[in-house]
């Protein structure tokens, strides 16, 4: 990928006495869009398909810092070169607000196998779950209120409507997923982005491949995938096709599994503008993979509306 900028064309005019929000992954860029439409304009500064845990954000991205009024970042310690690079560069009177971290309590913290509680840094990756990405959006609303009570209604009546998409999407899936064969919703991965998801929908997360230090695991790590694949008799496993792995071809020779290697985390399906290229795309399209990978069906999932907002999404996102 590339470092530029993409989004619907925007002129400078267009923008001028807007509030200017800044954020970070490409998903709560997106959810921050459908809050916002058109009263507020929305720059992402964290290129999709990049690893955000280990992004370090170049001076042109303090520049963007720089001049927003608010700065949404999902917290968890996911983007902490950034936050810091925020927390240096910020007008006096701009808000960081974490927004994963305000609608998690510490006592639903995910400690696992990327995310080890002897390091304290949980498991980031809230935004997989819909039912938590409903909240990201009302925390979104509220602070682009705060900031901006003359459109207060607009953002709440924008929320309203990414919630219904939100809300339809894991209906589908609490429907399409009990097509799976009984005792197969279980998870292999190549990055630990699913344990909200698991923990709401009821799926088992069997592992990462990735370990804490994303680095490829030891071969007695590899090991012990094995024999626990052959002994929970996984269909299928899944891989990035960002972050492609020779350990998860490995693994599903070994065991007989199929290797579907094209699972999203944080990276919108399509390109800027279009349809898919959403919070709403990304977990459709995982989701109908996850399903028909291990045998279901995906009906209700693909009658899902792929719109999460009343307007265009104009936000900026960095390819």
């Amino acid at each position: 990928m590339t470092g530029a900028l993409h989004g619907c064309s925007r002129s400078a005019e267009a923008d001028a006495g807007k509030l200017r929000v800044v954020t970070t992954v490409a998903p709560l860029t997106s959810i921050t869009s459908a809050v916002a439409g058109d009263r507020a304009s929305v720059e992402g500064v964290v290129p999709e398909g990049t690893n955000s845990h280990t992004f370090d954000p170049s001076p042109k991205i303090a520049e963007s810092l720089s001049r927003a009024d608010v700065i949404l970042i999902n917290g968890l310690s996911l983007e902490d070169p950034t936050k810091r690079l925020a927390e240096q560069n910020k007008r006096a009177k701009a808000e960081i607000v974490e927004v994963g971290t305000r609608i998690l309590p510490r006592q639903d913290w995910i400690f696992d196998f990327s995310f080890p509680e002897k390091d304290g840094k949980p498991n980031p990756h809230v935004w997989t779950d819909p039912t938590y990405a409903v909240k990201y959006a009302e925390v979104i609303r509220d602070t682009l209120a705060a900031r901006d009570p003359a459109n207060a209604e607009y953002y709440r009546a924008n929320t309203a409507a990414f919630s219904a998409a939100a809300n339809r999407l894991a209906d589908a899936l609490r429907i399409d997923q009990e097509t799976i064969p009984a005792g197969g919703r279980a998870l292999l991965t190549y990055h630990d982005a699913y344990a909200y998801f698991g923990r709401t929908f009821g799926w088992k997360i069997i592992g990462a491949v990735q370990p804490e230090n994303f680095e490829d695991p030891s071969p007695s790590e590899v090991a012990e995938l094995i024999e626990q694949i052959k002994a929970e008799k996984v269909r299928t496993i899944f891989g990035s096709e960002v972050f492609p792995s020779k350990v998860l071809e490995e693994v599903g020779r070994a065991t007989g599994a199929r290797y579907e290697d094209t699972l999203r985390d944080d990276d919108l399906p399509g390109e800027p503008g279009q349809d898919n290229h959403s919070w709403l795309g990304l977990m459709r399209y995982d989701f109908i993979t996850m399903v028909k990978g291990l045998g279901g069906t995906t009906t209700n999932l693909e009658a899902v509306p792929l719109t999460q907002s009343t307007t265009a999404d104009k936000a900026v996102y960095p390819q």
